[in-house]
């Protein structure tokens, strides 16, 4: 049904979405990581349960298509707008193997800023616009994979529109799903917004190097991490820097690893091997500080990557 509010004359009406549609978009309860077991996830409601159960389907069935018939290795990335997303992605892009061929779907409401920024490193892209929503969810995604060739692809990186809130009820079948955050957000942030973090596997601390400058306790945010999910390994970087960056390429790498996906004989036939294996051994269930934040180091990577000498404008860690 479609409701007429008063409206000045000249202003087409207001409409609102019928109810079927709304109840069709209630929100889910922790339902991310894929290719592993959650037994134990809580429902409340039978609508909970239901719906819960619509939006699992469709991302473990994209999970299956990815990672079983392609062996493609998924992670999201997740965090508000400015949290330093898309310069974390450019740092993995720029660290993996040349004979790694990588993916990216960028999420944003509008525009392909950052979409063009990955194009730039030489990796396949493709941009979603969601519009008036908040979120990817597993109809969006699959229009980005449709502008991929999944055949030829190794690693698929999402990078979810900038919120808060709304990705912690649609899992889009990824293997990780690493939640951003950074100093310029306030050290509160985490007690803000609790359900994302109990809907993500690890945490990113981002802009280590400016905590002071915005007045920011980075020992407290991640204090705040392990209360909100205490097994959750948490990072703290500086994109820009490169502070950090070691340890979450191992951790990303690590889970790469030990995920069922690694065989590519699921009907991916690939004409050069690839061997992802880095040697590095960390115990993830830990968490990661580094208060060292001093810049002078150099961070050439050791093998010569097409895309890594791109230069970037210093506003480019907003995003």
């Amino acid at each position: 049904m479609t409701y007429h509010h008063h409206h000045h004359p000249q202003r087409p009406p207001i409409r609102v979405p019928n109810l079927d549609y709304l109840l069709d978009r209630l929100p889910t309860l922790r339902a991310h990581r894929f290719g592993h077991d959650h037994e134990g996830d809580g429902v409340t409601t039978d609508v909970d349960e239901d719906v819960l159960e619509q939006f699992r389907e469709e991302a473990e069935a994209i999970h299956e298509r990815l990672a079983h018939e392609h062996g493609i290795f998924v992670v999201e990335f997740l965090g508000s707008t400015g949290s330093g997303k898309t310069r974390l992605i450019e740092r993995l892009i720029e660290r993996a193997p040349d004979d790694e061929t990588i993916g990216v779907i960028v999420g944003d409401v509008a525009g392909d800023d950052d979409a063009r920024r990955f194009r730039d490193l030489g990796v396949q892209v493709a941009n979603v616009n969601t519009g008036k929503e908040c979120h990817l969810d597993p109809t969006f995604l699959e229009e980005g994979l449709d502008q991929l060739d999944l055949e030829a692809l190794d690693t698929l990186y999402v990078e979810n529109v900038g919120n808060m809130v709304c990705p912690a009820d649609f899992p889009l079948g990824a293997e990780a799903r690493i939640l951003v955050v950074s100093t310029t957000e306030g050290d509160d942030v985490v007690g803000k917004h609790p359900l994302l973090f109990q809907a993500c596997d690890a945490a990113v601390v981002n802009k280590v190097d400016i905590a002071e400058a915005v007045d920011a306790d980075v020992d407290a945010m991640t204090a705040d991490v392990n209360e909100v999910n205490p097994d959750m390994p948490t990072f703290e970087t500086s994109a820009k820097h490169g502070d950090g960056l070691d340890d979450l390429s191992a951790y990303v790498e690590a889970i790469r690893d030990g995920g069922h996906h690694r065989d590519h004989g699921h009907g991916h036939d690939h004409e050069h091997e690839h061997d992802h294996g880095h040697g590095h051994d960390h115990d993830h269930a830990e968490h990661h500080h580094s208060h060292d934040h001093e810049h002078g180091h150099d961070h050439d990577d050791e093998h010569a990557h097409d895309h890594a000498d791109h230069e970037h404008p210093p506003v480019s860690e907003d995003e």
